[in-house]
């Protein structure tokens, strides 16, 4: 028989709403019960909280790297592990590892070390996001032009994928006017969520592509055609569309903080979420390192190129919601969401992930009164 824990001491963000004065119980990696701590039963462990906040782990759809390890440069079990805890630290207790634009080798090995990493047991690993290669070269920001390039067949993508477990997740960035529209709607009948980013699509070629499937905007407002008076463009389309979801990079460098604020009033509510496009300086520090073979500078939080062209980020997620907070003026229990139930439901995963509710899995944050990391528990485990 499993052993209960209880979480005590501490506010409780259940993806509704803070409660106090109440304890978390958690059994076989699940939440079991939220109950009045007037109202505890008998249990074998406790955990305080030290009057902090707890709430639902962070989930990023969008992590190239972490503590000095690139996916594309080591793409094995060892470097996600270590990508894993980098991120972790940070309040991220499920993330898909992230492949930039690459040869069909680094595709294959990619999906073999995810494969690898997560029959290891590494936590917090929910599948790969494939950001390429069939992008756009006008909209390509640091992808290498060399390794761009338009899908010649689909059963060659398709089987990219034979080995991999069905219930690990496939999210593929493209660019919609690089592809056949039924190369969307074959993807998204294969089980691959498909979001749409360095493109330079119209606003008309974007409503076909959302029509056969696209479900997400990667990065919005970074590599794509901008919301204009007479084109609304792959941003216009974004915010009109009330059933996708749009990815914000909240660094105060990709993205004003007040074109934020206005786009997330302009976007149907729960369909913005954050995410980091974090590279492997996040939890290294600050210096010069390569990105397949091309220089780029860590400074300041900002990651570039040299000529200064944005390459990822030096973001983490704890980091993205006290900037939502704090510069774009949200609620906190709005950029919580934001960092956790919403990316859930992007992922259709809202069912198991995301909320502190019975039968839910016990991935949760704990955050101090700024908002920092404190701890956090993946299945129940700390």
């Amino acid at each position: 028989m499993a052993t209960v824990t209880a979480l005590t001491n501490g506010q409780i963000f259940t993806g509704d709403k803070i409660v106090n004065q109440h304890a978390l119980l958690i059994e076989a990696g699940c939440v079991v019960d939220l109950v009045p701590e007037s109202a505890l039963p008998k249990v074998h462990n406790g955990y305080d909280l030290g009057g902090g906040l707890l709430a639902p782990g962070f989930i990023d759809v969008h992590v190239n790297g972490g503590a000095g390890e690139l996916l594309n440069h080591q793409p094995n079990a060892k470097s996600l592990q270590t990508i894993a805890q980098a991120h972790r630290q940070y309040g991220t207790t499920a993330f898909l590892p992230t492949l930039i634009t690459d040869t069909w080798v680094q595709m294959v090995n990619a999906v073999a070390a995810v494969r690898a990493a997560v029959e290891l047991g590494v936590p917090g690993i929910l599948g790969i996001h494939l950001e390429g290669p069939y992008l756009n070269e006008e909209r390509k920001g640091v992808h290498p032009p060399t390794r761009i390039r338009v899908p010649t067949s689909y059963e060659d993508l398709s089987s990219l994928f034979e080995p991999f477990p069905d219930h690990l997740i496939k999210l593929m960035t493209l660019a919609p006017e690089q592809v056949n529209p039924d190369f969307i709607h074959r993807l998204t009948a294969d089980g691959m969520i498909v979001s749409a980013g360095h493109t330079a699509a119209s606003y008309e070629q974007m409503q076909e592509a959302l029509a056969k499937g696209v479900r997400g905007f990667t990065h919005l407002f970074n590599a794509m055609t901008p919301m204009t008076s007479r084109e609304p463009g792959v941003v216009g389309a974004a915010l009109d569309h009330d059933d996708s979801w749009c990815g914000l990079i909240v660094d105060g460098h990709h993205v004003h903080p007040v074109t934020l604020r206005q786009a997330i009033k302009a976007k149907a509510r729960g369909k913005m979420m954050l995410v980091t496009d974090a590279m492997h300086t996040v939890g290294e520090g600050a210096g010069r390192f390569d990105l397949m073979g091309r220089p780029i500078v860590s400074k300041n939080g900002k990651v570039t190129t040299l000529d200064g062209t944005l390459a990822g980020s030096d973001l983490d997620m704890a980091s993205a919601v006290r900037n939502t907070v704090y510069k774009v003026g949200l609620e906190l229990e709005e950029a919580l969401r934001m960092a956790s139930l919403y990316p859930a439901q992007f992922l259709k995963l809202d069912r198991q992930m995301g909320k502190i509710a019975p039968g839910y899995q016990a991935d949760l944050v704990l955050l101090d009164e700024h908002l920092m990391v404190q701890n956090t528990w993946i299945k129940g485990e700390f």
